[in-house]
């Protein structure tokens, strides 16, 4: 699975560099020199980092080959990404990327099948996003441990214990 790590922005300076919007936790290892990314579109990559620098709290990233700002130019908008596969363990063990999260079955304490994790959103809270069994709607949960009790991404199941109303606002008091 490919897990998105930046955005391309606009050029910096004539020879080559560009602004790349972050859109990952760890930046220094995910840039790193010599790191592959995919891109989409898929035609104008991989690149690979050549170099990286911080300025004004944006990440300047020059890359093996654009030696100049129109082609630099051309690059505007092309989404980076790596393989999941080559983002290794997190230390924490109650610490998940959203990508694991994604497609795992969600039940209550009480074994009742709730539906299934579609997105994880990130909106000072963090949200689970998901889809109920019954078809309609989505039910957003937050991703506290006092609500979401376990989370077994080799058994494909997170399970949560909701307080009165969040799954059915009828019992809401």
């Amino acid at each position: 699975m490919q897990i998105i790590v930046g955005r391309i922005g606009r050029p910096h300076g004539v020879r080559g560099e560009l602004v790349v919007g972050v859109r990952t936790d760890d930046p220094e290892a995910r840039f790193a020199l010599g790191t592959q990314l995919e891109t989409d579109p898929a035609g104008v990559g991989p690149l690979t980092v050549a170099a990286t620098r911080w300025q004004s709290g944006e990440l300047i990233v020059r890359f093996k080959g654009i030696a100049d700002r129109t082609v630099a130019g051309g690059l505007t908008g092309t989404w980076l990404s790596v393989d999941s596969g080559l983002l290794g363990a997190l230390d924490d063990p109650d610490e998940f990327r959203d990508h694991e999260l994604i497609d795992l079955t969600v039940r209550t304490v009480g074994g009742e099948v709730v539906g299934v994790v579609t997105h994880v959103l990130h909106h000072g809270q963090d949200l689970l996003a998901i889809s109920p069994v019954s078809g309609a709607g989505e039910i957003l949960v937050p991703f506290v441990r006092a609500i979401v009790t376990e989370v077994d991404v080799r058994g494909g199941v997170l399970v949560i214990d909701p307080p009165p109303g969040l799954l059915n606002s009828d019992e809401a008091q």
